[in-house]
């Protein structure tokens, strides 16, 4: 067993661009779960246990078993375009009782984000009021490239995660400023309209050898420049969307009607939400980045190519509504018209009330242990295998899976996988 797999897990940075209500929902929930005021529910990496191989009565956590960054091991920082420090955004989200935010009072005002970029080419509806002061999309990336060495300084950090948690951006798909290192470079020196914000900033946390965590539908590192730069650099990367309420509920219902071979003649879903994200896509050019997200999943669990006469005629649409009055507490319907036996039409229909931040905080707390242990681990680009926690997985080639079931079979390979070069409980089985 090596020096290093038997030493314990750095501490580690979480960088987040964008605090707003799922940053400080998930900064708040590490600092009630530290002080023993709240369980991390939803997070793997804290409640899982895993069959070590070959030992199929034995359970491990699974935070044990990969040798994972504690909690108290955390250190987070990040940046946004509008003024205030993690407290004063945390109220404003207006996710969490005043209660708890009271408890955490004292962590959260410690985080100051820096000054963000802002392009409103790609973010129409919002208005950048603390922007750094450089104009020019390659000083841009010079200057958040500082902030990580600077952050990673002040907080005696080795490792680092920037974690993309802005806003949605405007759809924009793959351009030759994208396809290399050396265009992409000379294309943000020319302040290159089809270089988003986004981009810059993975491009920086890439350069400084930090992971990078796509949360929102945009297509930031999908981009050619951003899986050559991660494996050159030894990054992993992973998006896109994160997948919480109305996507995960079809990707465990649509394997099971397709499992069942019964028809789909239609699936019709609308959703309202009243926090940034829904004032955000209420931009039709922002809603395409997110549609684009949402409508991918069925079409690759179902496979109407294969079975066109059970699915060949789906009707699948998605609509988003901003409605101010229900802040993050997101609710969906769904009403899903299904064939059965001699073409007999049924309904199923579904009604979730949800709470948009509290689902994905959990998930971007796995995304970051789990991206840092694989690159500890060794592995760099594309992390397929977390695409269990998105709804639009990026791959490393081929056509993404969307089972839910499958997913998970194939994290936990992932898991067994890294556990040898990761931790003590693996080494010892």
């Amino acid at each position: 067993m090596s020096k290093s797999a038997e030493a314990a897990p750095p501490r580690l940075g979480v960088l987040l661009a964008g605090m707003g209500a799922i940053s400080t929902t998930l900064i708040a929930g590490v600092e009630a779960t530290r002080q023993g005021l709240a369980r991390p529910f939803g997070a793997l990496t804290q409640l899982a246990m895993i069959a070590p191989p070959g030992q199929p009565k034995q359970r491990v956590p699974l935070a044990e078993y990969l040798n994972l960054t504690g909690l108290e091991d955390l250190a987070f920082g990040g940046w946004d375009i509008n003024p205030g420090n993690g407290y004063d955004m945390a109220v404003a989200a207006g996710v969490l009782e005043p209660l708890l935010l009271a408890a955490v009072r004292p962590a959260l005002e410690k985080i100051e984000p820096m000054p963000g970029i802002h392009d409103p080419q790609y973010l129409r509806r919002t208005e950048g009021r603390r922007v750094k002061a450089e104009t020019n999309k390659y000083e841009q990336a010079e200057a958040l490239r500082a902030d990580i060495r600077r952050f990673k300084q002040q907080h005696q950090v080795d490792q680092a995660v920037v974690m993309w948690c802005g806003s949605t951006e405007v759809f924009l798909p793959a351009g030759p400023a994208h396809q290399s290192q050396r265009i992409f470079e000379a294309a943000m020196k020319e302040n290159e309209p089809t270089i988003a914000p986004s981009m810059i900033y993975a491009w920086a946390a890439l350069q400084e050898g930090c992971g990078f965590v796509n949360a929102t539908p945009t297509l930031t590192v999908d981009m050619p420049v951003m899986i050559e730069l991660a494996k050159q650099q030894g990054c992993p990367v992973s998006g896109k969307d994160l997948k919480t309420g109305q996507t995960l509920l079809k990707t465990i219902l649509a394997p099971g009607i397709k499992q069942r071979m019964l028809g789909l003649a239609g699936w019709f879903s609308t959703n309202i939400l009243g926090n940034g994200d829904g004032a955000t896509l209420d931009d039709p050019a922002a809603f395409r980045s997110k549609e684009e997200s949402k409508l991918s999943a069925l079409n690759h669990i179902l496979q109407p190519e294969l079975y066109p006469e059970l699915y060949g005629k789906l009707s699948h649409q998605v609509k988003i509504n901003y409605y101010p009055p229900r802040g993050d507490n997101k609710e969906s319907w769904d009403n899903i018209d299904i064939v059965g036996w001699l073409g007999y039409p049924m309904q199923i229909k579904i009604n979730f009330l949800c709470r948009d931040s509290i689902l994905a905080a959990p998930l971007l707390l796995d995304l970051a242990l789990l991206s840092a242990a694989a690159q500890r681990a060794g592995e760099s680009g594309v992390l397929d295998w977390l695409g269990f926690y998105f709804k639009s997985p990026q791959t490393r080639q081929g056509q993404p899976e969307h089972d839910l079931a499958v997913q998970h079979q194939n994290l936990q390979q992932a898991f067994h996988r890294l556990a040898p070069r990761l931790a003590p409980v693996a080494a010892k089985a």
